[in-house]
Protein backbone atom coordinates (compact mmCIF):
# COMPACT_ATOMS: atom_id res chain seq x y z
CA UNK A 1 0.00 0.00 0.00
CA UNK A 2 1.69 3.48 -1.16
CA UNK A 3 2.34 6.02 1.38
CA UNK A 4 -0.33 8.23 0.03
CA UNK A 5 -3.25 6.03 0.29
CA UNK A 6 -2.17 4.81 3.58
CA UNK A 7 -2.33 8.81 4.39
CA UNK A 8 -5.73 8.77 3.05
CA UNK A 9 -6.93 5.38 4.88
CA UNK A 10 -5.63 7.24 8.53
CA UNK A 11 -6.81 10.43 7.53
CA UNK A 12 -10.52 9.14 6.92
CA UNK A 13 -10.53 6.79 10.23
CA UNK A 14 -10.18 10.27 12.20
CA UNK A 15 -13.53 11.08 11.50
CA UNK A 16 -14.71 7.60 13.40
CA UNK A 17 -12.13 8.40 16.19
CA UNK A 18 -14.01 8.90 19.60
CA UNK A 19 -15.30 12.79 20.77
CA UNK A 20 -15.36 13.49 17.27
CA UNK A 21 -18.94 13.81 17.53
CA UNK A 22 -19.30 12.49 13.75
CA UNK A 23 -20.35 9.12 14.40
CA UNK A 24 -23.55 9.91 15.89
CA UNK A 25 -24.72 12.75 13.18
CA UNK A 26 -24.16 9.98 10.70
CA UNK A 27 -26.27 7.59 12.53
CA UNK A 28 -28.89 10.05 12.06
CA UNK A 29 -28.42 10.27 8.79
CA UNK A 30 -28.41 6.72 7.90
CA UNK A 31 -31.81 6.76 10.19
CA UNK A 32 -33.31 9.60 8.29
CA UNK A 33 -32.84 7.97 4.72
CA UNK A 34 -34.64 4.82 6.52
CA UNK A 35 -37.73 6.89 7.16
CA UNK A 36 -37.71 8.63 3.89
CA UNK A 37 -37.70 4.92 2.36
CA UNK A 38 -40.41 3.83 4.48
CA UNK A 39 -42.81 7.35 3.74
CA UNK A 40 -42.02 6.91 -0.17
CA UNK A 41 -42.99 2.95 0.24
CA UNK A 42 -46.33 4.04 2.22
CA UNK A 43 -47.04 7.21 -0.37
CA UNK A 44 -46.69 5.10 -3.40
CA UNK A 45 -48.93 2.14 -2.22
CA UNK A 46 -46.13 -0.17 -1.77
CA UNK A 47 -46.65 -1.51 -5.82
CA UNK A 48 -43.81 -0.38 -7.42
CA UNK A 49 -41.51 -1.13 -3.80
CA UNK A 50 -42.98 -4.91 -4.51
CA UNK A 51 -41.74 -5.53 -8.04
CA UNK A 52 -38.45 -3.86 -6.95
CA UNK A 53 -37.86 -6.27 -3.81
CA UNK A 54 -38.47 -9.16 -6.49
CA UNK A 55 -36.54 -8.28 -8.75
CA UNK A 56 -33.77 -7.35 -5.95
CA UNK A 57 -34.37 -10.62 -3.98
CA UNK A 58 -33.86 -12.88 -7.81
CA UNK A 59 -30.60 -10.85 -8.26
CA UNK A 60 -29.08 -12.13 -4.93
CA UNK A 61 -30.74 -15.44 -5.02
CA UNK A 62 -28.46 -15.77 -8.38
CA UNK A 63 -25.71 -14.37 -6.97
CA UNK A 64 -26.26 -16.80 -3.90
CA UNK A 65 -26.15 -20.20 -6.49
CA UNK A 66 -23.09 -19.02 -8.35
CA UNK A 67 -21.41 -17.81 -5.35
CA UNK A 68 -20.70 -19.46 -2.22
CA UNK A 69 -22.39 -17.59 0.48
CA UNK A 70 -19.22 -16.84 2.29
CA UNK A 71 -18.17 -14.88 -0.52
CA UNK A 72 -21.02 -13.04 -1.84
CA UNK A 73 -22.30 -12.34 1.72
CA UNK A 74 -18.88 -10.51 2.53
CA UNK A 75 -18.43 -8.82 -0.92
CA UNK A 76 -21.90 -7.39 -0.89
CA UNK A 77 -21.30 -6.03 2.17
CA UNK A 78 -17.65 -4.44 1.21
CA UNK A 79 -19.08 -3.09 -1.94
CA UNK A 80 -22.02 -0.95 -0.02
CA UNK A 81 -19.25 0.12 2.51
CA UNK A 82 -17.05 1.24 -0.91
CA UNK A 83 -20.06 3.10 -1.94
CA UNK A 84 -20.55 4.78 1.44
CA UNK A 85 -17.05 5.55 2.26
CA UNK A 86 -16.72 6.95 -1.47
CA UNK A 87 -19.95 8.57 -0.97
CA UNK A 88 -18.98 10.32 2.07
CA UNK A 89 -15.47 11.11 0.88
CA UNK A 90 -16.14 13.52 -1.94
CA UNK A 91 -18.92 15.22 -0.07
CA UNK A 92 -16.09 15.89 2.58
CA UNK A 93 -13.73 17.23 -0.53
CA UNK A 94 -16.30 19.29 -1.41
CA UNK A 95 -17.03 20.93 2.30
CA UNK A 96 -12.92 20.77 2.89
CA UNK A 97 -12.57 22.26 -0.80
CA UNK A 98 -14.07 25.88 0.47
CA UNK A 99 -13.43 25.65 4.11
CA UNK A 100 -10.07 24.75 4.17
CA UNK A 101 -8.38 25.54 0.24
CA UNK A 102 -4.71 24.78 1.45
CA UNK A 103 -5.25 20.71 1.65
CA UNK A 104 -7.69 18.09 1.44
CA UNK A 105 -7.03 16.32 4.83
CA UNK A 106 -6.70 19.60 7.00
CA UNK A 107 -10.44 19.49 7.70
CA UNK A 108 -10.61 16.47 10.04
CA UNK A 109 -7.26 17.55 11.44
CA UNK A 110 -8.68 20.82 12.87
CA UNK A 111 -11.64 19.17 13.84
CA UNK A 112 -9.34 16.92 15.90
CA UNK A 113 -7.49 19.39 17.34
CA UNK A 114 -10.52 21.27 18.27
CA UNK A 115 -12.00 18.17 19.95
CA UNK A 116 -8.64 17.58 22.15
CA UNK A 117 -7.81 20.75 22.69
CA UNK A 118 -11.77 21.89 23.61
CA UNK A 119 -11.44 18.95 26.81
CA UNK A 120 -8.56 20.60 28.19
CA UNK A 121 -8.07 21.26 31.32
CA UNK A 122 -9.38 25.63 32.58
CA UNK A 123 -6.12 27.23 32.62
CA UNK A 124 -5.13 30.48 33.99
CA UNK A 125 -1.76 31.93 33.66
CA UNK A 126 -0.52 35.12 35.35
CA UNK A 127 2.19 37.44 34.33
CA UNK A 128 3.33 39.60 31.87
CA UNK A 129 6.27 40.30 29.20
CA UNK A 130 7.93 37.99 27.57
CA UNK A 131 7.66 35.04 29.88
CA UNK A 132 3.86 34.86 29.58
CA UNK A 133 3.62 35.21 25.79
CA UNK A 134 6.35 31.94 25.92
CA UNK A 135 4.67 30.13 27.94
CA UNK A 136 1.02 30.18 26.27
CA UNK A 137 2.75 29.31 22.84
CA UNK A 138 3.54 26.15 24.58
CA UNK A 139 0.23 25.71 26.73
CA UNK A 140 -1.98 26.22 23.54
CA UNK A 141 -0.61 22.54 21.91
CA UNK A 142 -2.86 21.49 25.17
CA UNK A 143 -5.53 23.26 26.10
CA UNK A 144 -8.08 25.67 24.28
CA UNK A 145 -9.43 26.35 28.45
CA UNK A 146 -6.61 29.27 28.38
CA UNK A 147 -7.01 32.85 30.40
CA UNK A 148 -4.19 35.12 30.10
CA UNK A 149 -4.11 37.36 32.89
CA UNK A 150 -1.76 40.35 31.75
CA UNK A 151 -0.20 43.30 34.02
CA UNK A 152 -1.44 46.75 32.63
CA UNK A 153 1.65 48.68 34.57
CA UNK A 154 4.16 48.80 31.39
CA UNK A 155 4.80 52.45 30.63
CA UNK A 156 7.86 52.57 28.63
CA UNK A 157 8.38 52.20 24.81
CA UNK A 158 5.52 52.48 22.27
CA UNK A 159 3.12 51.16 25.03
CA UNK A 160 4.22 54.11 27.34
CA UNK A 161 3.56 56.42 24.45
CA UNK A 162 0.48 55.03 23.60
CA UNK A 163 -0.89 55.61 27.16
CA UNK A 164 0.58 59.09 27.24
CA UNK A 165 -0.72 60.06 24.16
CA UNK A 166 -4.22 58.51 23.55
CA UNK A 167 -4.98 57.39 27.61
CA UNK A 168 -5.27 54.20 27.03
CA UNK A 169 -4.08 51.32 29.15
CA UNK A 170 -0.45 49.71 27.41
CA UNK A 171 -1.03 47.35 25.03
CA UNK A 172 2.14 45.46 24.82
CA UNK A 173 2.24 42.58 27.03
CA UNK A 174 -1.71 41.86 25.65
CA UNK A 175 -0.52 42.50 21.83
CA UNK A 176 2.43 39.52 22.53
CA UNK A 177 -0.32 37.32 24.89
CA UNK A 178 -2.55 37.32 21.56
CA UNK A 179 -0.06 36.94 19.22
CA UNK A 180 1.32 33.74 21.22
CA UNK A 181 -2.27 32.27 21.32
CA UNK A 182 -3.32 33.02 17.57
CA UNK A 183 -3.97 29.77 15.75
CA UNK A 184 -1.84 30.94 12.39
CA UNK A 185 0.75 32.09 15.04
CA UNK A 186 4.07 32.57 12.49
CA UNK A 187 1.82 35.30 10.46
CA UNK A 188 0.21 37.04 12.93
CA UNK A 189 3.45 37.82 15.33
CA UNK A 190 4.84 38.96 12.64
CA UNK A 191 2.39 41.27 11.69
CA UNK A 192 2.17 42.21 15.06
CA UNK A 193 5.09 42.61 16.18
CA UNK A 194 6.32 44.58 13.12
CA UNK A 195 7.67 48.05 14.09
CA UNK A 196 7.26 51.05 12.43
CA UNK A 197 10.58 52.25 11.26
CA UNK A 198 10.35 55.67 10.27
CA UNK A 199 7.23 57.89 9.62
CA UNK A 200 6.43 61.00 12.17
CA UNK A 201 4.38 59.94 15.06
CA UNK A 202 4.86 56.16 13.69
CA UNK A 203 8.43 55.66 14.39
CA UNK A 204 8.86 52.70 17.15
CA UNK A 205 5.29 51.90 17.51
CA UNK A 206 4.28 48.13 16.43
CA UNK A 207 1.36 47.54 14.33
CA UNK A 208 0.00 45.62 17.32
CA UNK A 209 0.16 48.17 19.33
CA UNK A 210 -1.28 50.54 16.87
CA UNK A 211 -4.30 47.95 16.11
CA UNK A 212 -5.27 47.36 19.82
CA UNK A 213 -5.65 50.90 20.72
CA UNK A 214 -7.78 51.68 17.90
CA UNK A 215 -9.94 48.74 18.95
CA UNK A 216 -10.27 50.17 22.20
CA UNK A 217 -11.28 53.38 20.54
CA UNK A 218 -14.08 51.82 18.46
CA UNK A 219 -15.21 49.25 21.53
CA UNK A 220 -15.01 52.26 23.91
CA UNK A 221 -12.24 50.05 26.13
CA UNK A 222 -9.22 47.96 26.45
CA UNK A 223 -11.49 45.02 27.50
CA UNK A 224 -13.96 45.05 24.67
CA UNK A 225 -11.28 45.85 22.04
CA UNK A 226 -8.71 42.86 23.32
CA UNK A 227 -11.73 40.37 23.44
CA UNK A 228 -12.90 41.85 19.80
CA UNK A 229 -9.38 41.36 18.45
CA UNK A 230 -9.17 37.81 20.18
CA UNK A 231 -11.97 36.71 17.31
CA UNK A 232 -10.38 38.65 14.62
CA UNK A 233 -7.35 36.77 15.38
CA UNK A 234 -8.73 33.16 16.44
CA UNK A 235 -6.93 32.62 19.30
CA UNK A 236 -7.27 29.69 21.37
CA UNK A 237 -8.45 30.56 24.65
CA UNK A 238 -8.40 34.66 25.55
CA UNK A 239 -6.27 37.25 27.11
CA UNK A 240 -7.79 39.64 29.82
CA UNK A 241 -6.24 42.39 31.28
CA UNK A 242 -5.51 41.96 35.39
CA UNK A 243 -7.35 45.21 35.88
CA UNK A 244 -9.17 48.27 33.89
CA UNK A 245 -7.79 51.13 36.43
CA UNK A 246 -5.00 53.32 35.49
CA UNK A 247 -2.37 51.50 37.17
CA UNK A 248 1.21 52.62 38.07
CA UNK A 249 4.17 50.46 40.16
CA UNK A 250 6.32 52.09 42.27
CA UNK A 251 9.04 50.77 44.37
CA UNK A 252 10.66 52.01 47.59
CA UNK A 253 14.65 50.63 47.49
CA UNK A 254 17.13 49.88 50.00
CA UNK A 255 19.38 53.41 49.86
CA UNK A 256 15.84 55.10 50.28
CA UNK A 257 15.02 56.19 47.07
CA UNK A 258 11.39 56.17 45.71
CA UNK A 259 10.84 55.28 42.82
CA UNK A 260 7.66 55.80 40.23
CA UNK A 261 7.26 54.20 36.92
CA UNK A 262 7.75 50.58 35.63
CA UNK A 263 10.32 51.18 33.44
CA UNK A 264 12.09 53.34 35.91
CA UNK A 265 12.23 50.97 38.31
CA UNK A 266 14.68 48.38 36.70
CA UNK A 267 16.68 50.81 35.73
CA UNK A 268 17.18 52.60 39.55
CA UNK A 269 19.86 50.58 39.59
CA UNK A 270 19.38 49.35 43.21
CA UNK A 271 17.94 46.96 45.59
CA UNK A 272 13.83 46.65 45.79
CA UNK A 273 12.72 46.37 49.32
CA UNK A 274 9.26 47.33 49.00
CA UNK A 275 6.74 47.71 45.65
CA UNK A 276 3.73 49.17 45.37
CA UNK A 277 1.18 50.88 42.73
CA UNK A 278 -1.00 53.70 42.59
CA UNK A 279 -4.17 53.39 42.97
CA UNK A 280 -3.54 51.33 46.52
CA UNK A 281 -6.56 48.94 45.54
CA UNK A 282 -6.83 48.02 41.52
CA UNK A 283 -10.14 47.02 40.92
CA UNK A 284 -9.63 43.00 39.30
CA UNK A 285 -11.72 42.59 36.06
CA UNK A 286 -14.79 40.48 37.41
CA UNK A 287 -13.76 38.15 34.29
CA UNK A 288 -10.64 37.68 35.86
CA UNK A 289 -11.69 36.58 39.17
CA UNK A 290 -14.24 34.02 37.62
CA UNK A 291 -11.58 33.01 35.74
CA UNK A 292 -9.38 32.12 38.35
CA UNK A 293 -12.34 30.63 40.49
CA UNK A 294 -13.53 28.35 37.81
CA UNK A 295 -9.66 27.36 36.64
CA UNK A 296 -8.57 24.19 37.12
CA UNK A 297 -4.97 24.78 37.33
CA UNK A 298 -3.24 27.89 37.72
CA UNK A 299 0.10 29.12 36.92
CA UNK A 300 2.26 31.98 37.69
CA UNK A 301 4.34 33.71 36.03
CA UNK A 302 7.39 33.44 34.77
CA UNK A 303 8.50 37.23 33.76
CA UNK A 304 10.22 39.78 35.52
CA UNK A 305 9.15 39.64 39.20
CA UNK A 306 8.66 43.09 40.22
CA UNK A 307 7.34 44.76 36.74
CA UNK A 308 5.62 42.09 35.29
CA UNK A 309 4.36 39.25 37.81
CA UNK A 310 3.73 41.30 41.01
CA UNK A 311 1.75 43.92 39.29
CA UNK A 312 -0.97 41.52 38.59
CA UNK A 313 -1.02 40.66 42.63
CA UNK A 314 -1.16 44.04 43.99
CA UNK A 315 -4.95 44.26 42.33
CA UNK A 316 -6.82 42.92 45.32
CA UNK A 317 -9.34 40.62 43.90
CA UNK A 318 -6.80 38.65 42.05
CA UNK A 319 -5.25 37.78 45.03
CA UNK A 320 -8.74 36.85 47.02
CA UNK A 321 -9.66 34.71 44.19
CA UNK A 322 -6.07 32.59 44.78
CA UNK A 323 -6.23 32.37 48.28
CA UNK A 324 -9.77 30.71 48.03
CA UNK A 325 -9.32 28.60 44.60
CA UNK A 326 -8.72 24.95 45.31
CA UNK A 327 -6.54 24.55 41.89
CA UNK A 328 -3.17 22.91 41.85
CA UNK A 329 -0.62 26.49 41.76
CA UNK A 330 2.53 26.62 41.10
CA UNK A 331 4.90 29.46 40.32
CA UNK A 332 7.33 29.27 37.42
CA UNK A 333 10.89 30.53 38.49
CA UNK A 334 13.08 32.61 35.78
CA UNK A 335 16.23 31.16 34.92
CA UNK A 336 18.41 33.95 34.94
CA UNK A 337 18.28 36.88 37.49
CA UNK A 338 17.18 40.15 36.21
CA UNK A 339 20.07 43.26 37.08
CA UNK A 340 18.28 45.86 38.71
CA UNK A 341 15.56 43.88 39.91
CA UNK A 342 16.66 40.28 41.29
CA UNK A 343 20.27 40.82 40.99
CA UNK A 344 21.95 37.86 43.20
CA UNK A 345 18.30 36.42 44.45
CA UNK A 346 17.74 32.62 45.07
CA UNK A 347 14.70 31.04 43.92
CA UNK A 348 13.79 31.05 47.63
CA UNK A 349 14.11 35.40 47.08
CA UNK A 350 11.62 35.21 44.82
CA UNK A 351 9.35 33.17 46.88
CA UNK A 352 9.79 35.75 49.45
CA UNK A 353 9.29 38.81 47.83
CA UNK A 354 5.80 37.15 46.49
CA UNK A 355 5.28 36.28 49.89
CA UNK A 356 5.73 39.56 50.96
CA UNK A 357 3.64 41.42 48.17
CA UNK A 358 0.73 39.24 48.64
CA UNK A 359 1.26 38.87 52.49
CA UNK A 360 0.67 35.43 52.39
CA UNK A 361 2.15 32.12 50.16
CA UNK A 362 -0.94 31.94 47.23
CA UNK A 363 1.39 28.66 45.34
CA UNK A 364 1.62 24.78 46.29
CA UNK A 365 4.62 24.69 44.26
CA UNK A 366 7.67 26.14 42.06
CA UNK A 367 9.06 25.04 38.89
CA UNK A 368 12.91 25.91 38.44
CA UNK A 369 15.40 24.60 35.33
CA UNK A 370 16.79 21.27 36.97
CA UNK A 371 20.89 21.45 34.99
CA UNK A 372 22.01 25.56 34.97
CA UNK A 373 23.11 26.83 31.76
CA UNK A 374 26.24 26.90 30.61
CA UNK A 375 26.64 28.79 27.11
CA UNK A 376 26.54 32.44 26.48
CA UNK A 377 27.07 33.13 30.13
CA UNK A 378 29.88 35.29 29.46
CA UNK A 379 27.56 37.91 27.97
CA UNK A 380 25.24 37.73 31.02
CA UNK A 381 27.80 38.56 32.88
CA UNK A 382 28.47 41.67 31.82
CA UNK A 383 25.12 42.97 31.71
CA UNK A 384 25.33 41.51 35.56
CA UNK A 385 22.87 38.47 35.27
CA UNK A 386 23.73 35.02 36.73
CA UNK A 387 22.19 31.72 36.69
CA UNK A 388 19.05 31.55 39.53
CA UNK A 389 20.73 28.85 41.89
CA UNK A 390 18.23 26.27 43.27
CA UNK A 391 18.41 26.18 47.47
CA UNK A 392 16.05 23.02 47.65
CA UNK A 393 16.64 22.24 51.00
CA UNK A 394 15.28 26.24 52.12
CA UNK A 395 12.19 25.80 49.43
CA UNK A 396 11.57 22.41 51.07
CA UNK A 397 11.82 23.96 54.98
CA UNK A 398 9.34 26.54 53.24
CA UNK A 399 6.77 24.11 52.33
CA UNK A 400 7.16 24.10 49.11
CA UNK A 401 7.08 20.71 46.47
CA UNK A 402 10.29 21.83 44.02
CA UNK A 403 9.51 20.93 40.74
CA UNK A 404 12.98 20.32 39.03
CA UNK A 405 13.11 20.17 34.87
CA UNK A 406 14.90 20.54 32.16
CA UNK A 407 12.90 23.44 30.51
CA UNK A 408 15.30 25.80 28.68
CA UNK A 409 16.74 26.77 25.38
CA UNK A 410 20.15 28.16 24.79
CA UNK A 411 20.47 30.01 21.55
CA UNK A 412 21.49 33.58 21.51
CA UNK A 413 19.55 34.26 24.67
CA UNK A 414 18.99 32.01 27.23
CA UNK A 415 15.20 31.26 27.79
CA UNK A 416 12.63 28.73 28.51
CA UNK A 417 11.30 26.72 25.99
CA UNK A 418 7.48 26.78 25.29
CA UNK A 419 7.22 22.96 24.38
CA UNK A 420 9.71 21.98 27.86
CA UNK A 421 8.15 24.59 29.93
CA UNK A 422 4.30 23.48 28.76
CA UNK A 423 5.15 20.34 28.49
CA UNK A 424 7.06 19.66 32.67
CA UNK A 425 3.74 21.92 33.91
CA UNK A 426 1.01 19.50 32.17
CA UNK A 427 2.79 16.47 33.33
CA UNK A 428 2.81 18.19 36.93
CA UNK A 429 -0.27 19.11 36.94
CA UNK A 430 -1.72 15.58 35.79
CA UNK A 431 0.27 14.09 38.89
CA UNK A 432 -1.27 16.56 41.38
CA UNK A 433 -4.52 15.85 39.78
CA UNK A 434 -4.30 11.86 40.23
CA UNK A 435 -3.08 11.78 43.29
CA UNK A 436 -5.80 13.99 44.53
CA UNK A 437 -8.50 11.52 42.99
CA UNK A 438 -6.60 8.81 44.70
CA UNK A 439 -6.31 10.73 48.42
CA UNK A 440 -10.31 11.57 48.02
CA UNK A 441 -11.14 7.85 47.22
Amino acid sequence: MSINVRKRTRQMGKWLYPGMQVKRWLALVAVGTAFISFGLAIWIDLRPVFYSSQFLWGLISALARSVSNDISGPLVIAAGIALMTLGMRLVLDSITEVLVPEGDDELVEKLFRHRRLSRGPKIVAIGGGTGLSTLLRGLKRYSSNITAVVTVADDGGSSGRLRQEFGVLPPGDLRNCLSALADEEKLLTELFQYRFKMGEGLAGHSFGNLFLTAMAEITGDLEKGVEASSKVLAIRGRVLPATLDDMTLWADLDDGRHIEGESNISHAGGSIARIGCSPERPRALPQVVAAIREAEFIIIGPGSLYTSVIPNLLVPGIVEALRTSRAPKIYVCNIMTQHGETDGYVVSDHIQALDQAVGSRIFDAVLVQKEPPNQNLDRYRAEHSEPVVVDREKLVLMGLQVVLANVMEERETIRHSPLKLSRALVRWYTRSTNLKQTRAS
